[in-house]
């Protein structure tokens, strides 16, 4: 049976560039946030622990040669985490989503689309847990079934809450993510950038269904409105509270909410 983590404890790399600057980064169970200077390493240091993990979340002998991931627990083998990028880019590789019939133009449309796929899975899941919650003959079946769609159904406030301003609310009845606005329905590709972005996010988290794991973030600030980036954290915390995030960010509104005490400088945790 594999052994998941559940977060990190320390990340150390050896050598961030070229056998310069090593690198010893203590973490917090929750939220930790990586601040610097344009090319001082924030997004390397990400990277280095992400392409490692991207073989399936086995470590350490999938990670990069001297990238060093301390865990709790420490004889954990595997990590679950989730990595969000920040731009909205032209897709590159058309041949991925050849079959798609869809209008995908972007990185982030075809992530969209990739959770919409995890979003169903993850409510045939949810959806089973309460039938057979409901048929074990409990007293509190009710609430005990309740309290597992409750976070499906947060997602959807926290949603409709965001986009209230522009006049878009999420089609409860339908199983697939769509919204409607003024009497059209609307899907997420025709969504703003940053109606994307925040929506990437939430689903992101909403579909790890409250494991533990680790979330990585470089610059999820980008394109979204600067009240959106006041809330993300505590907004990603209110979904599953067993997260750990690990973030880059250039934006004070992502620290305002009282997450000042979290950041460190890659300065801070660098040894020449």
């Amino acid at each position: 049976m594999q052994k998941y983590a559940d977060y990190i404890e320390e990340i150390e790399i050896d050598s961030l560039w070229g056998g310069k600057k090593h690198i010893r980064w203590t973490l917090d169970r929750q939220v930790n946030i990586l601040s610097g200077i344009n090319g001082v390493g924030k997004s390397t240091i990400l990277n280095k622990v992400v392409k490692g993990l991207t073989q399936g979340g086995e470590f350490p002998s999938h990670l990069l040669k001297g990238v060093h991931l301390k865990v709790y627990p420490e004889d954990a083998k595997w990590i679950r985490f989730d990595i969000i990028r920040s731009f909205d880019r032209p897709l590159m590789n058309m041949e991925s989503i050849s079959k798609v019939d869809l209008n995908l133009a972007t990185e982030l449309d075809w992530q969209l689309f990739q959770l919409q796929r995890k979003y169903l899975d993850y409510q045939v899941n949810i959806g089973n847990r309460i039938i057979e919650v409901l048929q074990s003959g409990d007293a509190d079946a009710a609430g005990k079934a309740q309290a597992i769609s409750a976070p499906k159904k947060r997602f959807q406030d926290i949603v409709d809450e965001l986009f209230a301003e522009t006049g878009k609310q999420i089609v409860r009845s339908e199983n697939e993510i769509c919204f409607s606005q003024i009497g059209e329905t609307l899907y997420p590709y025709q969504l703003s950038s940053g109606e994307k972005q925040m929506l990437a996010i939430l689903l992101t988290v909403l579909v790890e269904d409250n494991q533990q794991y680790v979330l990585f973030m470089d610059e999820p600030e980008v394109s979204l409105h600067v009240d959106w980036q006041k809330r993300l954290i505590d907004l990603i915390l209110d979904l599953n509270p067993n997260v750990q995030i690990i973030l880059t960010t250039h934006s004070p509104a992502v620290i305002m909410n009282g997450w000042m005490d979290k950041v460190t400088e890659v300065t801070e945790i660098t040894e020449d």
